[in-house]
């Protein structure tokens, strides 16, 4: 090992690029290997097929963006990246689950939905092997992506609403960024991390990048995340909740914590598929079981909070706390 953190990756991966971030913010040494330059140490140290996989000075494997987040900021506690105020304490956790969770649908459905997307990305994903190959690479990458949308819940039912989803975050999201540089103030949280990664990989995409390219301070802040920093301090809630709070209302408590709660309850049913309404129309999928898993973590870190009146408040008037508690 060099004495540096190795993070295994992807640029086409939302996980991978939020943790590169992170680590960038940290100024954690550490050297960026796509995986397909580092097989051999990918296999030695990957105990599941996915990425990021970072490798420790010590040669210890750690996957799965947001533990890995969590273990480097135990051992890299500053800056910090958890705003002192509870209730945004909170809130940046819940974006952050609301970022892995449902973000991933926008941009996994909007990659793969659309041949000018489909042709574009695949292409982009081949590009590296040797030019009178790409055309075949891209095409057997095509074929073997787009059938798999119906993982985060894509198909001829849902995705209407994954797509007005997607349009309806990116104006509250660049009126609530309009006047600061981080969605918690002035230094980047946890929540930018996990929310960011999805959406900069969406707008490097065709359709998806049109509607990014519409909101001019996600943009800015898109670019950004990609080497974040600590300009100040983090904004307490009351600051925070004019244009906050109709993110929770409308896309956290409107369309993603009643979905994961629906699909925990359809894994804990052993169910085959499931339907939800959300807002005033009917989803439906096959249950996914790793976001049952991660509910539970989230309701685990809500419980230690519960007590507190200030966020009980909060997450009450949003409608998040029916699905929290």
């Amino acid at each position: 090992m060099t004495g540096k953190y190795i993070v295994v990756g992807s640029e086409e991966s939302p996980y991978s690029v939020k943790v590169r971030s992170y680590f960038r913010y940290k100024g954690i040494p550490h050297e960026w290997r796509d995986r397909g330059q580092v097989a051999d140490l990918y296999a030695r140290h990957a105990r599941l097929p996915l990425i990021p996989l970072v490798v420790t000075p010590d040669d210890t494997g750690i996957q799965d963006s947001t533990p890995i987040i969590e273990a480097m900021e135990a051992k890299f506690p500053e800056p910090g990246i958890h705003p002192p105020d509870p209730v945004a304490a909170f809130v940046s956790l819940l974006l952050e689950e609301f970022g892995d969770e449902w973000g991933n649908k926008w941009m996994f459905h909007m990659r793969w939905a659309r041949e000018i997307d489909q042709v574009t990305v695949s292409r982009r994903f081949a590009a590296n092997r040797a030019a009178a190959e790409i055309d075949a690479a891209a095409q057997a990458i095509r074929e073997r992506m787009v059938p798999r949308v119906w993982f985060v819940g894509s198909n001829e039912v849902t995705a209407p609403q994954i797509e007005q989803s997607f349009a309806d975050v990116l104006p509250l999201l660049d009126a609530h960024l309009a006047s600061r540089p981080y969605l918690f103030g002035a230094r980047p949280s946890f929540g930018d991390f996990g929310l960011w990664g999805q959406i900069y990989e969406a707008g490097r995409d065709p359709t998806a990048g049109a509607l990014v390219a519409g909101v001019s301070n996600v943009l800015a802040w898109i670019e950004r995340m990609q080497n974040p920093e600590n300009l100040g301090e983090f904004e307490d809630w009351g600051t925070l909740e004019p244009t906050l709070m109709p993110i929770l209302d409308d896309q956290v408590a409107g369309v993603f914590l009643p979905w994961d709660v629906a699909n925990a309850r359809a894994i804990a049913d052993s169910a085959d598929e499931f339907d939800v309404t959300l807002k005033g129309k009917r989803w439906t999928q096959r249950p996914q079981k790793y976001h049952a898993r991660s509910l539970a973590v989230l309701k685990a870190k809500y419980a230690e909070v519960a007590a507190d009146a200030a966020l009980d408040a909060v997450l009450t008037a949003s409608g998040c706390k029916t699905y929290l508690a």
